[in-house]
């Protein structure tokens, strides 16, 4: 049985663990519950209705927060000529192309995100296997395999934020920092909402939105009322 410590404990009573919040009221409350000595992440986990072992059930995306991540994000653009110094005004940590790969294949990780230009997949697909499994691999749907670098950097510096279902159908996060006021929280909660639901396949039967939770790093998971959640975003 997994034990939590005694600040885990003592923020678990602050609420109840049974019952379904209002998202406005579970984002103050993840707020009291962050009591670490660091700006905790808020996150947001959402189960969804949907069968991921099928492709045509599969969600993932990308949305931009409006107010941020509270974060520096590094920026890795993989670009040649023209597009690589369009990516260094923009404002790219780092770009390049093989040297890049090289680095990455001898186990340089320095980046939170990587762009690519399409011309340069066929090379940046020797690192499936490393940027894959942690998320990195640019990709289409993300918006990280483009031509418009400029928009694709900014969008990702003020806090773009990448989403997909996992192989147990869930879709894990964040939405900024615990030291955000409830309004920047809700105003995060509610895109990346929106996004999810827009994002419904249209083959996905029943109810999308099965469960959501809310949670700092260190605290506990505060669940939201998916259901009215669903109502009210509806009619906006």
């Amino acid at each position: 049985m997994p034990t939590h410590g005694k600040k885990y404990s003592e923020a678990a009573k602050l609420f109840d663990r049974a019952k379904l919040y209002d998202p406005a009221d579970a984002l103050e409350m993840v707020k009291k519950t962050a009591t670490a000595k660091f700006d905790e992440t808020v996150e947001v986990s959402v189960r969804l209705g949907v069968d991921p072992r099928h492709a045509d059930q599969q969600v993932r995306g990308a949305v931009v927060l409006p107010a941020g991540l509270g974060k520096t994000v590094r920026v890795l653009v993989f670009a040649k000529g023209e597009k690589a110094k369009e990516a260094e005004a923009a404002g790219a940590d780092v770009v390049g192309a093989e040297d890049i790969v090289t680095r990455i294949q001898e186990g340089w990780m320095d980046f939170d995100v990587a762009i690519a230009t399409p011309d340069m997949m066929g090379m940046v697909g020797k690192l499936g296997r490393v940027l894959g499994p942690r998320g990195l691999m640019p990709n289409p749907k993300t918006g990280t395999v483009t031509f418009d670098l400029t928009n694709a950097i900014r969008e990702t510096k003020a806090g773009k934020v990448e989403y997909r279902t996992d192989k147990a159908g869930i879709v894990a996060a964040p939405i900024g920092k615990a030291s955000f006021d409830a309004d920047r929280l809700a105003v995060n909660f509610k895109a990346l909402m929106d996004a999810l639901i827009r994002a419904k396949p249209a083959v996905a039967k029943g109810v999308y939105l099965k469960s959501i939770t809310i949670s700092s790093t260190m605290g506990p998971g505060i669940k939201v009322n998916a259901t009215k959640l669903t109502a009210t975003t509806a009619e906006h």
